[in-house]
Parts: structure tokens; sequence; C-alpha cells
């Protein structure tokens, strides 16, 4: 079985030794890193990177590779080989990052490998998305979904009642499914976006696509009935939990976009 897992980058990184592992670069950088693939070749979306961010390697991913399993990680989190420390340093962290065997093990029990669900506990995914972002473009989107995938809808309502969802954009799963749900995500997405004004969004509500992407992806999960196995996922670089807590706190008190995340 025939494993790639694209590591999304911006910039020149360490990366993992595993040959699973292709780094793969992506943004408005001219020069071409060495020993990286880049998102803007081939049948390509590297244009749109600004608004759908980790998207844009997904979409030449499925139009640009071919094997057996394919995966999306990102240089700042990877899936761990079994167990998250969040105070290990990151030459330890980089040791803990998911293995081939495991990997190998896991898609033999099930059909896709996602991150463990983030819970927010005391509000739901729609309330918590409201906090942060601007809700009509999430009711745009569930429009999307009622004139062209209206058996999504339902699954569209429950996920976004939950109180935790699969999050960061991470997968890896057998190819066909890749593929498959990258090509119904784009084409929401591409309705979306006709849709929809950013022009006065900060540099951080432009990400607007890859958010509500962090959704969708248990709206197509829960759908199609998808077998999944969930990893912990590490963070290589440090946490600024400060920041995190004080931006939510802002958002939930005033029920707009804190500055502290732009």
């Amino acid at each position: 079985m025939k494993a790639e897992v694209y590591v999304v980058s911006h910039k020149k990184t360490k990366m993992p030794k595993d040959e699973i592992y292709l780094p793969l670069q992506v943004g408005k950088d001219p020069e071409d890193f060495k020993g990286f693939l880049r998102d803007n070749t081939g049948d390509n979306i590297s244009a749109k990177n600004e608004n759908y961010c980790e998207l844009t390697a997904q979409y030449w991913a499925t139009k640009n590779r071919t094997a057996d399993v394919k995966g999306l990680v990102h240089y700042r989190r990877f899936f761990s080989n079994g167990k998250r420390n969040f105070f290990a340093s990151v030459d330890k962290k980089y040791q803990d990052i998911m293995t081939p065997a495991t990997l190998q093990a896991a898609l033999k029990e099930h059909d896709m490998i996602l991150p463990k669900k983030r819970n927010y506990y005391i509000e739901t995914s729609w309330s918590h998305y409201e906090h942060v972002h601007h809700i009509k473009d999430l009711e745009t989107t569930r429009q999307v979904l009622v004139e062209k995938y209206p058996d999504y809808v339902p699954f569209f309502d429950q996920a976004v009642k939950r109180r935790s969802v699969h999050m960061f954009n991470m997968m890896i799963a057998k190819s066909e499914l890749f593929d498959a749900y990258t090509t119904w995500l784009i084409d929401v997405l591409a309705e979306v976006e006709k849709r929809t004004d950013i022009s006065d969004y900060t540099p951080y509500e432009k990400r607007i696509y890859g958010f509500i992407s962090e959704l969708l992806l248990d709206v197509w999960v829960d759908k199609n009935q998808i077998s999944y196995v969930e990893y912990p996922v590490m963070f290589m670089g440090k946490q600024n939990w400060v920041k995190k807590i004080s931006s939510f706190l802002i958002r939930k008190i005033t029920g707009k976009p804190s500055r502290l995340d732009n």
C-alpha cells in the first residue's frame, strides 16, 4: 500500500524523515524550496491559498498525485504515533510522529485517520464560528448545500449543533475517499465563494474557506458513513495559551473577532 502524506508549508522548515511524508510548498514565495513539491504545478488553485489555506495543497494532491493512501498534515501539526505530549522538546516530538507502520495498521481496520476532536464544552460549533468569524458565511454554506447537496443538510445541521469537531484540515485516507471528499468540498466552497464579499475582511478573516472546511469534514464523513479512527495531534511549536484563551474570552464577551486573531 503506497502512502503519501503531504506536509503543507509556506516556508523552509524541518520535515519528518519517513518516506511517506512529502513536503509540499504553498504560498507566493518565488523560491522553490529544495526537496519540496509545490502546489502551483499541474492542475491547481494555488493562487487561492490566502483564502483556502491548506486546501490548495489538498486540491493539488487530488488532481496531481496517485497513491493508495493520501494524507494532509501541516508543518506545525502532525498526527502522533500514539499519544500527545504537550511538553516534549521539538526533537522528541519529531520522534513521535506517526510512522508508516502505525498508518498501515490503522488503515487495515478503518478507511480514514482523523485528529482527535476538539471540544468547545460551553458552546456549539455554530456559536463558536459566530464568535470568531462572520456567521453569514456559514449561513451561505448551508444554503449552498440546500441547493446543491440537499441530502447533506441534516448532517450539516447536526454537526454545527455539536460541541466537538475534527479540526485543522488534517486527514489520512484511502485515495478514493480523499479525492471524493476533496472534489465535493471544493465544489461547495467554490459556490460559497461566488456568493461572498470578503473585500473588507481582515487578513485572518480572509482565510474563510479554510475555516468553513473544518466544519464540512464531519458533514461529509457522517453522511457517507466513513469508518475512521482518531489519533492525537502534536503541535510542533510552542502554543501561546495566554493569547488563545484571551482571544476566546474577548470573542465570547463582545461577540466579535479579536485583534489577537490577526
